[in-house]
């Protein structure tokens, strides 16, 4: 069971040179919504296409024309909020950021700063201490993605693409709830699962479609405390924000480097200003982008275009029953029915597709059984095989079942399963014909090995006298009979056989 501890989470203490500090942090992360279309246009969001290609007129700024919200988008964002245990507004609207963007022709992002699509939730993240951490939601909002500038194409000039602009982007804020490297890591983990599995985002963080804001300050000991029992931001500390973080690494080394960084300058006598930073990961530092102060510094206004969006509960109430079971009752239920521990619940249900692909294996065979093969030798071999992922495993949920099925029925044992699976994975087939074809089946025909055993028995007799004192030595002879007849007799049957003729 989980020790749940949702408020006051354990912090991270880091020592500086006269004094120790607290971490605090909160993240801001941006997940691409999965939808065929941007957010105002019918452009495609299709990854990898030509530059410029997925480009509609409202996209480009051209004069004249006028959002149109895509609907898909806002229920992926209901869907996201009903994911996160989340209160969803009926009524939001949309604000212009102003700002200056070389890759957004309009010359703003049409954002939710005021009115967002959905408000207060909570993740749950699971600590490899065996506690879990509850990390409250602020806001869920729905806004545009920028474009890509090209900065190495030409020493003298500039590209930009504008395939991204447009695309919806959902950004998920946390309230400053993490206290450490690790726990921002799990959290970010944890709400990339939650995302694919209601499959509102695909977490490509290569392609940037999951990318976090990082927020690091540090504070006094008990200053987090007083926070709490006052909501006084003032007690967390001035914070820096590390921007764009898309690898779990990264963003533990940025939150250790930026940590350390200010708690230097203030044991210096010195004042940390409110910034945004990139990580460099090369040298593993981060450094100043720009100054940031407050929202007023981008000079929102409710975007004149479109009007409030209101949505209805009816609708909202549909969305959430067709939502798909999620991790945490996935995996209490994997628990509670196939008798799973903890550890192999977590790994089985850590993707959609795995524990899709264990839950069809299971139906055939045993579910401890199940996991233990789909866990250590589909998963091992995949990992082999150039980590390939669950939906090109060369060995389907059907065959690998009936290998179970074989392996209960007693035709096969778990040696002879390790190599009819192998034989599976390399040239395919259906295992119980293969199993007849090879002749692999297990003898189980008990005076066949009853005649095996005598004969071992009677061309050992030093090794019988030292099993009659030592019956942990009895191994020896059931060794040589699963050697004599190729592994393919039955272990139990013959530990029985070696036993009785021992008189052990």
């Amino acid at each position: 069971m989980l020790d749940l501890t949702y408020d006051t989470p354990a912090p991270k203490v880091i020592s500086g040179a006269r004094d120790d500090w607290e971490l605090v942090i909160g993240l801001e992360v941006h997940a691409q919504v999965s939808s065929r279309a941007k957010l105002f246009s019918g452009a495609s969001t299709r990854f990898g296409a030509e530059p410029n290609s997925n480009v509609a007129f409202v996209d480009a700024g051209m004069p004249g024309m006028l959002p149109v919200i895509n609907e898909e988008c806002v229920a992926q964002a209901v869907r996201t909020g009903l994911g996160l245990k989340a209160e969803i507004n009926l009524v939001s609207a949309f604000d212009r950021k102003n700002y200056f963007y070389p890759d957004l022709p309009q010359g703003y992002q049409i954002s939710q700063l005021y009115h967002p699509i959905v408000g207060e939730g909570e993740v749950l993240v699971e600590m490899g201490d065996g506690t879990a951490r509850k990390v409250r939601i602020e806001r869920i909002h729905l806004e545009q993605d920028a474009g890509k500038s090209i900065h190495d194409m030409d020493p003298n000039m500039s590209f930009v693409d504008l395939n991204r602009t447009g695309v919806a982007l959902m950004e998920i804020v946390s309230r400053p709830d993490i206290r450490g490297p690790e726990e921002a890591a799990a959290y970010v983990v944890k709400l990339r699962q939650i995302l694919r599995y209601l499959g509102t985002c695909d977490g490509n963080m290569q392609n940037g479609n999951l990318r976090a804001d990082v927020n690091v300050s540090v504070c006094r000991p008990g200053d987090y405390e007083r926070y709490q029992e006052t909501q006084d931001f003032s007690h967390l500390g001035t914070r820096c924000e590390i921007k764009n973080m898309n690898s779990m690494r990264f963003i533990q080394a940025a939150i250790d480097y930026e940590a350390r960084r200010q708690i230097a300058i203030l044991e210096d006598g010195g004042e940390i200003v409110q910034e945004t930073r990139l990580y460099d990961p090369d040298k593993n530092e981060t450094r100043s982008m720009r100054s940031k102060e407050e929202a007023h510094d981008y000079r929102y206004f409710p975007d004149p275009d479109l009007l409030p969006l209101e949505i209805e509960q009816a609708w909202v109430d549909d969305l959430a029953q067709h939502l798909p079971e999620l991790p945490d009752a996935k995996k209490a239920r994997f628990i509670a029915d196939f008798n799973l521990s903890d550890y192999d619940a977590s790994v089985l249900t850590a993707e959609a597709e795995n524990a899709a692909y264990f839950e069809e294996v299971a139906a055939i065979g045993d579910g401890k059984l199940a996991a233990n093969w789909v866990i250590n030798e589909l998963f091992g071999r995949l990992k082999r095989d150039g980590d390939k992922p669950i939906g090109q495993s060369p060995v389907s949920p059907t065959q690998l079942g009936s290998i179970i099925a074989l392996i209960q029925k007693g035709d096969i044992s778990g040696k002879i399963a390790k190599d009819l699976f192998e034989i599976v994975y390399t040239e395919g087939g259906d295992p119980a014909a293969i199993v007849e074809e090879r002749g692999m089946k297990q003898v189980t025909d008990t005076g066949a090995l009853e005649a095996a055993v005598d004969e071992i028995i009677a061309a050992n007799p030093a090794q019988v006298e030292k099993a009659r004192a030592n019956p942990k030595l009895a191994g020896w002879f059931v060794g040589q009979v699963m050697k004599a007849t190729g592994g393919k007799a039955n272990p139990k049957a013959v530990n029985e056989i070696v036993a009785s003729k021992l008189a052990l």
